[in-house]
């Protein structure tokens, strides 16, 4: 089963660049479809592998920061093709 994740890494502290430019080098060295725009990043693949890599990075991640939050929206297919049609 494929999925798409959309994810957004908040660390609530003011040196916060860090932490979200390690989560995100390691979402592209996944292997995985990886997306990004100025506000979040989308992961796309299988729903066991995705969750997996998921599951270990967001762990890393909030062990390198003080606070922060994790915003996750999961999509039961892979919308990596997705162009807007207007």
């Amino acid at each position: 089963m494929n999925i798409s994740v959309e994810l957004t890494l908040t660390p609530i502290q003011d040196d916060y660049e860090p932490a979200i430019i390690n989560f995100i080098k390691k979402m592209r060295d996944s292997g995985l479809t990886v997306k990004e725009n100025p506000l979040s990043t989308q992961v796309y693949g299988d729903y066991d592998e995705v969750m997996g890599l998921l599951n270990k990075e967001i762990k890393n991640a909030f062990e390198a920061i003080d606070r922060g939050l994790m915003y996750v929206k999961i999509v039961k297919s892979d919308r990596s093709d997705y162009a807007a049609d207007f």
